[in-house]
């Protein structure tokens, strides 16, 4: 009995997972991750130079528009998880049959989210932003940019085949195509380029439905003609099953929810800020962007620590979770304490990417020092949060983040009513720290080995 305990012991403290295999899968979702970053990034940097009206706006109606999408990412991370299990059980033709269920479901939830955009967004924003000019710019670039929720809840799910069978390349075409498409038609559409017309904030609201266009058409094209249909069951008709879609949405949906409170937290969070006046939202605007590019390997490993954590644990070894994550960890540490420090080195050459107005540019490198610091704890507070839904129990992870949440709006809450812009943004040291200590404790002490799904 004894060596049994300490052989157990020591499998927890190995894993079969080399560096070299989380790399692999981490290195193109970053750059997948990019896709809808650099969309944010080449919104930014190109309006923030018209002025910090459209600079904000574009941030607030793309944070609206985005809050929508989490739906849909929330979905697909319920997907990820099964196909991750079914590719560590071996079972590769199920994978088609549960990606047929989801394209199913996502279709009717991209007609119902175009629905909520198309009548409800402008008196929605009109609600929620108190500055006049920035609500009606944000409403001109929403009237656009809502047809693409058609795409992109088809391009979460793509992203989420791949990634739950290890085969992260393609995510790194569609990246470049999509960066391609949007930096080029932001400069055509914003500014009035090769005969066009200038459109401002609507230009640039267009060049994203037409780069996430793009990225719908590659994602369907590659995966008919690169993707064995026989060996995974793909693009076959497969009855709708009740009972499989169940147990899907049975893991899905609390992702979902979840995801709908952390990016409408988010949301919230610039809500209260632009109650601070167009001043310190229009920091954050820059300051938001800068660290969306910070994070990116954050969230690369995080999806790496939730499909393996799903995959070893369909391999029968689920014993070599905790050790595999400190791997991911280390990985997402050391990545992260890189950009950081060159970001906290150079603050104005960045902030300068964004905007020429130079006391726009001091008022937010204090701000840019905060979000460094949150970079390196999300580096891993992230990772064992996602491995919390890795395990299946996606309910557990919803109800984690949703205590923590009610804790976070309290805290940004109370900054916005007593302190400078670079103290609101600590809220983010406050969110990863118990974030992360109670994901972790869930992974080493709660029971999840033998959970099925």
């Amino acid at each position: 009995m004894l060596f049994c305990v300490i052989k157990k012991k020591e499998n927890m403290l190995k894993t079969s997972i080399t560096n070299r295999e989380i790399w692999r899968i981490a290195y193109p979702i970053m750059l997948g991750n990019l896709a809808q970053t650099i969309i944010t990034f080449t919104d930014t940097a190109f309006l923030g130079h018209l002025g910090t009206i459209e600079l904000s706006a574009s941030m607030m109606a793309g944070l609206f528009y985005y809050v929508f999408t989490t739906l849909a990412m929330g979905f697909a991370v319920g997907i990820q998880i099964f196909i991750a299990r079914r590719f560590g059980e071996g079972n590769l033709k199920q994978i088609g049959v549960i990606f047929t269920h989801g394209l199913f479901f996502v279709l009717l939830l991209g007609i119902l989210l175009l629905g909520i955009l198309f009548f409800f967004s402008e008196g929605l924003m009109r609600i929620i932003i108190e500055s006049e000019n920035i609500c009606n710019s944000s409403i001109e670039y929403l009237n656009i940019r809502r047809f693409g929720i058609i795409f992109v809840v088809f391009n979460f799910l793509f992203r989420s085949f791949y990634v739950g069978i290890s085969n992260t390349k393609v995510i790194t075409y569609s990246t470049l195509l999509m960066a391609v498409v949007n930096i080029f038609l932001d400069w055509c559409l914003i500014f009035g380029h090769f005969g066009l017309s200038g459109m401002g904030i609507g230009g640039a609201a267009l060049a994203s439905l037409m780069a996430e266009f793009a990225a719908f058409c590659f994602f369907w094209i590659y995966t008919f003609f690169t993707i064995p249909h026989e060996e995974y069951g793909m693009f076959r008709r497969h009855r709708l099953q009740p009972a499989l879609m169940g147990s899907i949405l049975k893991v899905a949906f609390p992702c979902m929810i979840q995801r709908l409170f952390s990016f409408g937290a988010w949301f919230v969070f610039f809500i209260l800020i632009e109650k601070m006046g167009e001043t310190a939202i229009g920091v954050s605007s820059v300051v938001r962007s800068t660290y969306m590019i910070l994070i990116i390997p954050v969230f690369a490993f995080a999806a790496t620590a939730n499909t393996l954590t799903s995959r070893i644990i369909g391999e029968g070894k689920g014993d070599e979770v905790m050790a595999m994550l400190a791997k991911v960890v280390k990985n997402a540490f050391f990545c992260s304490l890189v950009l950081a420090v060159a970001t906290a080195i150079l603050p104005d050459l960045i902030l300068r990417i964004y905007t020429d107005d130079m006391n726009l540019v001091n008022a937010s490198i204090p701000s840019i020092y905060v979000i460094c610091l949150a970079t390196i704890f999300g580096a891993v507070s992230m990772i064992y949060f996602e491995a919390v839904s890795g395990t299946g129990n996606t309910s557990a992870a919803m109800a984690l983040e949703f205590g923590v949440l009610i804790l976070y709006i309290a805290y940004v809450y109370l900054m916005t009513k007593t302190s400078p812009i670079s103290s609101v943004w600590t809220a983010e040291w406050f969110y990863d720290i118990i974030m992360g200590a109670i994901s972790f404790l869930y992974i080493w002490k709660a029971d999840w080995r033998k959970r099925a799904i």
